[in-house]
């Protein structure tokens, strides 16, 4: 058999195991949420405040990556926040453990079979905009793929979604403006920009900072872009928050390390759970019209 008549089994099987995995989630649970968030970096603690929760280690869901970097707790909760019913995702692998990233953005598949309409994705940053500071939060309103990596690549599944995904409006402008309104009201700060994906797992040099200012990005980051990708790809809304954790390369005279991150976490998980629970009804409201 050639391999070009024996790829679309291959991504056939892909779909039937997202299908699989997706029933054996609902199984566990009353709930079917049309929302769900990705916790990044340090951002886990959130998950711990839905109501109700069913806790699913990722080890127990077939096809989950399993993330080995610390602050990624690898769980997928199922409850409410303000009866509103959430799926969140405690923690991702990243593209520099090893997978691919049509791997990382298999749960956002899984995600999709269960009825997921929307999804929030959160990230620990780098500032690369010299008005960002470390504790700033960051809606991204466009990215840039230098991870060298599409999670698409490779023969279609029409049931996920068109060969070639339009990416013109990749994350959501009417999710944004409802962030954007919620923060200004409960006075949080929150600002805009582009984020850059590398694959990491080293941090940037200056000269990959001085590159990426260059190009347009305010952000860098090692996550996010391959989920955003499937999502849109299957007709999921996006919205992207990142944490930024620390100053580029060329902006600190300090080094940089997990432990500014893992910190950046806890400075940001007050102000990011009551933008939440701002936003997460008035975008659960418009996914179940």
């Amino acid at each position: 058999m050639s391999r070009a008549r024996s790829q679309p089994a291959a991504h056939t099987t892909e779909f039937a195991r997202a299908e699989r995995a997706a029933k054996s989630i609902l199984a566990r649970t009353k709930l079917r949420p049309r929302v769900a968030v990705v916790l990044g970096s340090g951002l886990g603690g959130f998950a711990e405040r839905l109501a109700g929760a069913t806790r699913i280690p990722y080890a127990k869901i077939s096809g989950f990556p399993r993330p080995g970097a610390t602050g990624h707790a690898g769980r997928l909760v199922l409850g409410t926040l303000d009866d509103v019913a959430l799926a969140v995702m405690q923690g991702r692998a990243h593209l520099y453990e090893g997978y691919s990233a049509r791997e990382l953005g298999f749960p956002l598949r899984v995600l999709g079979r269960m009825g997921i309409r929307a999804v929030v994705l959160t990230n620990a940053a780098g500032a690369i905009h010299p008005d960002f500071r470390m504790g700033s939060l960051v809606l991204i309103r466009d990215h840039i793929n230098l991870m060298g990596e599409n999670p698409l690549t490779g023969a279609n599944d029409e049931r996920f979604g068109p060969r070639f995904p339009d990416l013109s409006h990749a994350y959501s402008q009417d999710c944004r403006q409802m962030a954007l309104a919620e923060a200004q009201r409960l006075g949080i700060s929150l600002h805009e920009g582009v984020y850059a994906a590398f694959r990491g797992p080293s941090y940037e040099t200056p000269a990959e900072i001085r590159f990426l200012r260059t190009i347009g990005a305010d952000l860098v980051g090692m996550s996010t872009v391959p989920e955003a990708i499937v999502a849109r790809h299957m007709g999921i809304q996006v919205l992207a928050i990142s944490s930024v954790a620390n100053a580029a390369a060329d902006l600190q005279n300090q080094g940089i390390d997990h432990a500014q991150v893992l910190a950046a976490g806890a400075l940001v998980e007050e102000r990011l759970t009551a933008l939440f629970r701002a936003v997460l009804p008035r975008i659960a409201a418009e996914e179940t019209q």
